[in-house]
């Protein structure tokens, strides 16, 4: 595991600072599991509490956007950043974030996106080898990473407290793709605590898609679903959104 520089480390007056996540850590997944991984960089990014903590602590899955497919790993903690923020800010800690990265092609050399699968293979093993809460598991993602939220959600909605898909498409083949998997995913979703958030003006991912699929939640007897649209935002609402005590303050008080 490679310790990175402080660059990571944001600097804050507050006496809870010790409780909450800091620099990452990287890890990987075993070799008999980073085999059957499809599209997924076997390496992930781990921000741990600066404290042990005898008791199991929430976990917060970050899903990046198309972009960080071809990133370096470590410049994926960057964007993070305001997620750690926040939740020393409001003082939601401590708890583990994990920063996972999708390559932007599969082992075959397919255009990839971010899949179920190799997800779940990712959440069994900090599962295994982190104290972490089972029944706090908090899933929010970032433009292909809001589908990767409604994908891996959708797919496995047990696994989590809450979901929050910000400016998310709802297709794997991007933003004007729709899957055929939607009713099904709005009928797995109906008992998740989801919160999409998008832009009115963004012009990637159109704030329809957040709409569409909250409406097929709701169809399907969903009454835990919201949508938050900013009406003036584009496609960088996400640094709103990350911003907002609002964000934190839902998340962090779902549990299964």
């Amino acid at each position: 595991m490679k310790l990175f520089p402080t660059l990571f480390v944001l600097i804050i007056g507050s006496s809870s600072l010790l409780a909450q996540p800091q620099h990452p850590l990287v890890h990987q997944l075993p070799p008999v599991v980073a085999e059957e991984v499809i599209s997924m960089n076997t390496k992930f990014l781990v921000f741990s509490p600066a404290e042990k903590s005898k008791k199991q602590v929430p976990l917060l899955l970050y899903l990046h956007g198309a972009g960080g497919g071809r990133a370096p790993l470590e410049r994926l903690g960057m964007q993070a950043n305001a997620l750690l923020h926040g939740i020393r800010s409001f003082q939601k800690g401590p708890c583990y974030v994990v920063v996972p990265q999708c390559f932007q092609k599969t082992k075959s050399g397919e255009k990839s996106t971010w899949e179920p699968t190799d997800l779940n293979f990712l959440l069994d093993e900090l599962l295994k080898k982190f104290p972490i809460d089972p029944k706090r598991v908090y899933l929010t993602g970032n433009s292909m990473g809001g589908y990767g939220s409604w994908a891996w959600g959708g797919h496995s909605p047990k696994r989590f407290a809450a979901i929050a898909p910000v400016v998310g498409g709802i297709g794997p083949g991007g933003p004007k793709d729709v899957t055929p998997d939607l009713e099904k995913w709005a009928k797995n979703l109906a008992q998740v605590p989801v919160y999409a958030f998008a832009g009115g003006k963004d012009r990637v991912v159109p704030a329809e898609r957040s709409e569409r699929m909250v409406a097929e939640i709701r169809k399907a007897g969903g009454k835990l679903a919201r949508i938050k649209i900013y009406p003036e935002g584009g496609h960088n609402v996400r640094q709103q959104v990350f911003n907002s005590e609002e964000f934190y303050d839902w998340m962090f008080r779902q549990s299964q």
